[in-house]
């Protein structure tokens, strides 16, 4: 049986969940990191991408699944804490908005008119895939 330990996801404003939880899944700088009760001590960047929680009974909803646009991941014995630049529950993503920045970011891409709008351009893109992940995965749920 898996051990349900505390989980925190706070950006500067507000705090987005905070309970006890069996697992989760974080965008990490390098892939994707699943952790459990027990882990190992870290702090690690988070890339834009998608939040998994596994709640404590084992179940998982609409309310578990997050966009995060970046930030940092802590975890110490017993607690994981996510400390978001922005974070969207999956069921609040205005997809029709996403698609038009995918859509605009790609449309700068194909003709940048400096390295910076490259960048940015590159920037919105990862975001809005991220965020059209996100909604994936709560369609997984329903």
């Amino acid at each position: 049986m898996l051990h349900a330990f505390q989980c925190e996801i706070v950006t500067a404003e507000e705090q987005l969940f905070s309970g006890r939880i069996q697992s989760v899944v974080v965008p990490g700088q390098l892939g994707d990191m699943g952790i459990y009760a027990g882990h190992s001590a870290l702090i690690s960047k988070l890339r834009p991408g998608v939040i998994r929680l596994v709640l404590e009974y084992n179940s998982t909803s609409q309310d578990s699944i997050f966009y995060v646009s970046g930030g940092f991941v802590e975890v110490v014995p017993n607690t994981i804490t996510v400390l978001a630049e922005k974070v969207i529950r999956a069921k609040d993503i205005d997809e029709k908005a996403a698609l038009e920045a995918k859509r605009h970011a790609q449309e700068l891409m194909s003709h940048p008119s400096r390295d910076l709008d490259y960048a940015r351009a590159m920037v919105q893109l990862t975001e809005a895939l991220a965020q059209l992940r996100t909604l994936a995965e709560i369609r997984k749920l329903i």
